[in-house]
Parts: structure tokens; sequence; C-alpha cells
């Protein structure tokens, strides 16, 4: 489909748009005026991690595209949990909590989105500020006529938690409701017509539109959702056999973050570049024709424009380097991950401290396969004490992993 506004083609070139509630009408809005929209994002961590990373990313080609962004924090939705993709309950955190861990993930958002008094300028607001001051028996009688049963147990984040017989609480059971809310408050309060998200927020979006309406929105509201990002071997984007890919650097550091991108599928590296960078069309296209080991050139170029999108071109051009000494020279270098051992530390401890492996039992099995050095000699004794003087012990596993250990 040809696109009149810079959006809808910018989202559409860069293979964003999984479904749209009226592609048409959005479109034909976008090309005649700056449009308002937002993407919901729950404060169950100090930090997002990488697979958010696409709705991040959604918010910065709309304000790229000439429109504005909103990021909502989920103050409130928090304290209820997001029931989508879940087997089971979420652990609640207090008001504290979710309080530190927004003020931490804004320093990333800071990095993607421009700030300030614009037409265009990207805001930051907490659901809480409304959510928090609803009377229940206000929300029962206002919003609960909106909503049937009937239909709030078609919603895959209902039925796949049931077919699965794990419970679902009933304060989970809200969160649609107050999701849809949010999409009504916003419209009201910033002029918002448009919500984003993953495919799995699809039955909300749509829900937010409807109560939108029947409670006397705007009649054009607007949705779209991404597709879900898997790598090439059907994982979830930023799920690692060593954990979460944190955005955050004091959770991840900017060498582990570049690491985590130079080490991309050879079947992935078009789409990332596409879906995570401002690599340019043209330049992303002539890096799909690079087969072999010239490959190698895209994926550093993915990891080199990622990185220094969330951690600045210094960060980037640091990690570069760190890589190149460490895999062209063998050479240790001070901006590897480190672990402190207090002078002594077991090879399998040292591993999983260093987040090379999950656990105990995937380091032993590293080891007996001959993939764990120790500079650069192979271990193969998985009770093995690594003893640390002043020199720092450079552990490698595997030909990309590499880190040191300090006294």
């Amino acid at each position: 489909m040809t696109y009149k506004s810079q959006l809808l083609d910018l989202l559409s070139s860069r293979d964003y748009i999984h479904q749209t509630t009226d592609a048409e009408g959005l479109d034909t809005l976008a090309a005649k005026e700056i449009v308002t929209g937002y993407v919901g994002f729950d404060a169950t961590a100090p930090s997002l991690h990488v697979g958010g990373l696409v709705q991040i990313m959604l918010l910065r080609r709309l304000q790229q595209a000439g429109h504005r962004p909103i990021v909502v924090m989920g103050g409130g939705t928090t304290k209820v949990g997001d029931p989508s993709g879940k087997d089971e309950s979420r652990k609640l955190l207090d008001e504290a909590g979710i309080d530190a861990n927004i003020a931490s993930i804004r320093k990333v958002f800071e990095r993607f989105l421009r700030f300030d008094d614009s037409d265009t300028g990207a805001v930051m607001v907490n659901n809480d500020d409304w959510l928090g001051s609803l009377n229940y028996l206000d929300l029962l009688r206002d919003v609960g006529p909106h909503f049937t049963i009937n239909r709030m147990m078609t919603f895959d984040s209902v039925k796949l938690r049931l077919e699965r017989e794990q419970p679902l609480t009933f304060l989970e059971f809200n969160y649609m409701i107050l999701q849809a809310y949010d999409f009504r408050e916003l419209n009201q309060r910033y002029g918002c017509r448009l919500q984003m998200g993953g495919s799995d927020q699809w039955g909300n979006i749509v829900n937010g539109i409807e109560l939108t309406r029947r409670m006397g929105g705007a009649e054009e509201l607007f949705g779209v959702t991404t597709p879900l990002i898997t790598t090439a071997d059907g994982k979830k984007m930023g799920k690692t056999e060593a954990g979460a890919v944190w955005l955050n650097a004091d959770q991840l550091s900017p060498y582990d973050y570049w690491q985590f991108w130079r080490n991309t599928a050879d079947a992935d590296v078009i789409k990332f570049l596409k879906l995570f960078t401002d690599v340019e069309l043209v330049e992303i296209d002539r890096l799909s024709n690079l087969t072999g080991a010239d490959i190698n050139e895209a994926k550093i170029a993915l990891a080199n424009a990622t990185t220094a999108m969330l951690h600045g071109e210094d960060a980037a051009k640091e990690a570069a380097e760190t890589a190149r000494k460490t895999f062209e020279e063998g050479a240790s270098d001070a901006n590897l991950p480190s672990l402190s051992t207090g002078g002594e530390i077991g090879i399998m401890a040292a591993l999983v401290g260093l987040g090379f492996c999950a656990s105990n039992g995937e380091a032993k099995r590293k080891i007996k396969e001959g993939a764990v050095k120790l500079d650069d000699q192979t271990v193969n004794d998985p009770q093995l004490l690594v003893t640390v003087a002043a020199e720092p012990v450079k552990l490698s596993l595997g030909k990309k992993k590499h880190g040191l250990l300090k006294a």
C-alpha cells in the first residue's frame, strides 16, 4: 500500500506495522496535522530491556515523522500487573519502588526522544495521576457498563492463562479496563488520537478506542501494533541464556550491549538494522547484499548504531575498539566486563557472575565442552579455584564472550 503521510510510509518501510485499526484514516490525518500518539510502559524494574526497544523506536519514528509522542509510565497499572503473555501473576511493588523505577527508566527515553515544549516535543506522564484518584464505585458505574465479561474472556491474555490452568486474579482481570481508561484520559488531556503497542496489546488498544468514543472522546481514534519480534531461531527478542538485555548502563555495560548486537544471527541483521537503528534504507539495502564473512560488516554497523543511540558515540567506539583488540589481537582490555573475586573464585561461579552462563549446571557443561579459557588456556576442571593477584585474569567462553576477573 502506498501512503500519503510520512508517518505510515516510515513505519511501513521499516517493517513496524502488524495491524492497524484504520490505516487509511490514520494516513489521511497524519498527512494534514500533527498526531499525538502514545505507548505505555509498566515500571516493574529499574530498567526496560531490549524486548521493549521496538516500542521505544515506534515513539522515535512518530517524532521523526513530525508528530508528538507520549510516554505513558504505568505508575498506576504497575500496581495491578499486565497478564498479557504471562503464566503467573507478577510480584506487586509498593509506590516507592515504582517511583524509583520510573525515575531510572526515564534516562533511557531521553536518549531516544526530544523532550521540549514544541508542538512535537515528547511528553512523559504517569497514569497513576488519574488512575490513583479513581473512586471504585464511580469506575464501576461510569466505565463498567462499557465492558462485557463475554468479550473480556475472548482476550488472549485471559484465554491463554485459563487454558493453561494458571490462576488469573480479579486484580489482573481489571488491567484491560484501566489500560482502556488511559486512552480516554490521554485523549481528554492531550488530544491523543493514537495508541501503539506490540501485537499482544491489540485487544487492549481496540478496547481503549471503543471506550474513549463511548465516553465522549474523539471519533477518529487509531491503533497500530508491531509484529512480535523474534530471532531467527524462534526465540523472543531480548531473551538470552544469560538473562535479559537491559537498557540501563548500570545493569548492562555498553560493551555487553554492543556485543549483544554484534552476535546477531545472519538472518536477523537486516531486520534489526531497519527496526533498531537510523541507518538509511539505501545503506541497509547495500548491507543486505553482503554474504559469507562480509556480513560481519553489517553486524558491526548494527552494534555501532544501536550502542551509539543508547549510550552515545564515544561508548560505541570504545566498545568496538575493545572488541577489536580482544578478538583480533587477543589482548585484555579494561573495558571488558569484570568481576571482583576477593582474590579467588570457583570457575563455575565466575562464569555465572560475569553473566556468561545462567547456572552452575550450564557452566559445567561449557567447561566439559572445552569452551572455557583462562588467559587463553582451556579449562578442563569444573571445580577449578581461580586465584587472582594484582593482574586481572581474562576469562573467555567461546570466541565472543570475554571478561576480566579482578582481585
